[in-house]
């Protein structure tokens, strides 16, 4: 076994590690993905792969709140993907995990003391093959192990939303998922908070 190959089981083994001592909420394909970040250490500030290409490049950021909808949630691990701007999942070949499914724009975001977190990356395109509005995925992972998915992040100036996709009222996570990008100098910047376990079918009462 060479050097590169350990490296690879001793993280797969550390993510499976994580996996049995959390709490999956609902079903959700694809979740396990917010354990991959590895050995990366973990901010409140992600800056995905894509954001130094050409394109429309957008800021994210918001507050995590615990379920009560008022304190802060520190420590919460947010994982994102999303398409290119030509609305695929680009893989370079060599994925390994979900990343074979997701492509490798991605992120994962942990908050900060008060429960903030940024990200930056390009806006996303539509898929090709079908109308549905541009999105970001994301997962969420409470530092007492429950994890989910929440809805996506949308965009308002997105002409394939319907009146449906602009409902705010049961949305998973809390928030506004629609963003309304302003330009400042040369980024698209867009807020949402979050509600952990907020319309989560099956989530209880959070744990302190």
């Amino acid at each position: 076994m060479n050097m590169l190959q350990y490296i690879f089981l001793t993280m797969m083994l550390l993510s499976t590690c994580k996996a049995q001592n959390s709490e999956l909420i609902g079903t959700c394909e694809g979740c396990e993905a917010i354990f991959e970040f590895g050995n990366k250490k973990l901010s409140a500030i992600d800056t995905l792969i894509d954001f130094t290409n050409p394109g429309n490049k957008i800021k994210i950021s918001g507050t995590v709140y615990k379920n009560d909808g008022i304190t802060p949630a520190r420590n919460v691990i947010l994982y994102v993907y999303h398409t290119n701007q030509d609305g695929i999942y680009p893989k370079k070949g060599d994925e390994k995990g979900w990343a074979r499914r997701h492509g490798y724009i991605r992120g994962w975001i942990k908050t900060d003391e008060i429960g903030k977190y940024t990200f930056y990356t390009l806006k996303p395109g539509s898929y090709p093959s079908r109308d549905e509005p541009a999105h970001i995925h994301i997962t969420v992972l409470e530092p007492n192990g429950k994890y989910y998915w929440i809805h996506d992040f949308y965009f308002a100036d997105d002409p394939s939303l319907t009146s449906e996709d602009k409902k705010n009222s049961s949305i998973r996570g809390g928030g506004n998922r629609v963003l309304n990008l302003k330009k400042e100098n040369n980024l698209l910047i867009g807020t949402r908070d979050i509600i952990l376990g907020k319309n989560v079918p099956g989530y209880g009462t959070q744990s302190e």
